[in-house]
């Protein structure tokens, strides 16, 4: 449906809570906490609180890349944040993340606790802290880091642009639509023409970049955001899906897309994240 009210801004903009569509009862123009709640903590030196969402998914996956190479220092627990229930807008998430957007890091390991939020800063902050998945070369660095910010700048065209006006908005309209669209398979081209000439995004290594890139358009490529593959004809973009393909096969990307996830199969599940233990079947803790 086409877009015809030839809607005028008024001269000066006022807030309506009855608009947004999906997450109206969330969105909203200011900042702060709505309420005061404590976050749980528990005994591992990273306090994680997240939702599976393509943010959070960059973390805990990154979280289980290292656990995975066997350093046990990046033991972590991960808590679910219902940003549907506006949690992200109590005040001991505010105090961690002031944009209450998750994922937030709270990091214990040193003698002062220190705060890490937004999902690029985090993966930065734990690629630095253990000397793994950002390349020790400087041009691959650099190469990394290109990409990593690429997608901090280019995935709210994907989600808050595209996924919003053709999966969330109370109405669908052509323009919107059409407009976002055009920029996701821009951006998917930017990606295929990169990966047909390297294997990951900083060339030969695996890296942050790829775990960032990978929870949005990975996901998209592989069927599993906003029902969009077939209408942006995903499968033209061979070597991205070879790629998405290839860090999806990682026991530590199967493991990291399951925690704080609360939808879907109840076997993909997995409210809260504590210990290994916790991806094991009850068969296999029994």
């Amino acid at each position: 449906m086409s877009d015809t009210t030839g809607y005028t801004p008024p001269k000066v903009w006022t807030w309506d809570n009855e608009s947004g569509g999906r997450f109206a009862s969330i969105n909203r123009p200011i900042a702060g906490s709505t309420h005061d709640k404590e976050l749980p903590v528990g005994e591992h030196p990273f306090q994680l609180y997240s939702l599976a969402t393509p943010n959070g998914v960059k973390v805990t996956v990154m979280f289980e890349e290292l656990l995975e190479l066997g350093i046990s220092e990046a033991e972590y627990d991960a808590w679910t944040v219902n940003i549907s229930e506006g949690e992200q807008f109590g005040s001991g998430f505010v105090a961690i993340n002031p944009n209450s957007k998750i994922p937030a890091l709270l990091d214990r390991s040193g003698e002062t606790p220190v705060r890490v939020f937004e999902s690029g800063s985090i993966l930065v902050h734990l690629a630095e802290k253990f000397g793994h998945f950002l390349p020790k070369d400087p041009a691959a660095r650099t190469e990394a880091f290109n990409w990593l910010f690429w997608q901090m700048g280019s995935a709210p065209f994907l989600g808050g642009g595209f996924g919003h006006f053709y999966a969330y908005a109370p109405e669908k309209f052509e323009y919107p639509i059409n407009r976002y669209a055009m920029e996701v398979k821009r951006q998917l081209d930017v990606l295929d023409k990169h990966l047909a000439e390297n294997d990951y995004l900083a060339g030969a290594e695996y890296s942050i970049a790829d775990m960032a890139v990978w929870s949005w358009y990975g996901a998209l490529v592989l069927g599993r955001l906003y029902e969009a593959a077939e209408f942006l004809s995903v499968s033209e973009y061979t070597h991205v899906l070879r790629w998405a393909k290839a860090i999806n096969d990682r026991p530590a990307v199967k493991r990291g897309i399951r925690v704080n996830k609360v939808w879907g199969d109840e076997a993909t599940q997995m409210r809260e994240r504590h210990s290994a233990d916790d991806f094991k079947s009850p068969a296999e803790t029994a």
